[in-house]
């Protein structure tokens, strides 16, 4: 059986390179720090991206710990990648624009054997849907309004 949930934001940009960033009733700044043109009022939106992955990963960690009943005492999760910025801004590269290698380290405190935290936490990637999202080319369509 397969139950699709709809995820949506909606962005507007403000003064400069600030962004306003809204879903429910949550709203976030997306903006650039002071040596790159901004006024550094927010993250830049692929600090977000790293946040989502990150923040994945603990709430699947968590959810497939509350499910099996495993002691887990906390998952601390560090997510760091390289891009070329050259290709963001427009100059002719050979790169992608995206990052070339995302890292993740993903520290599980809980009473196990490393076999079975690595075990755990290629479980918890498999399920993460914005992991997902980033192995795997989703299709994204734009319209222009």
């Amino acid at each position: 059986m397969s139950v699709n949930k709809t995820v949506s934001v909606e962005a507007r940009s403000r003064q400069g390179f600030e962004i306003e960033v809204k879903t429910r009733q949550f709203s976030l700044t997306v903006d650039q720090p002071a040596d790159s043109g901004g006024k550094d009022a927010g993250p830049t939106a692929l600090e977000y991206l790293f946040f989502a992955l990150a923040s994945c990963i603990v709430t699947i960690g968590l959810i497939k710990a509350r499910q099996e009943r495993l002691p887990v005492r906390g998952i601390q999760v560090k997510v760091d990648g390289d891009l070329n910025t050259m290709v963001l801004m427009g100059k002719k590269t050979d790169d992608r624009s995206g990052f070339q290698e995302i890292r993740v380290v993903v520290d599980v405190d809980v009473d196990m054997s490393r076999e079975e935290k690595e075990k755990f936490v290629q479980d918890v990637e498999l399920r993460c849907p914005v992991t997902d999202n980033i192995k795997h080319a989703s299709s994204v369509h734009f319209v222009v309004a």
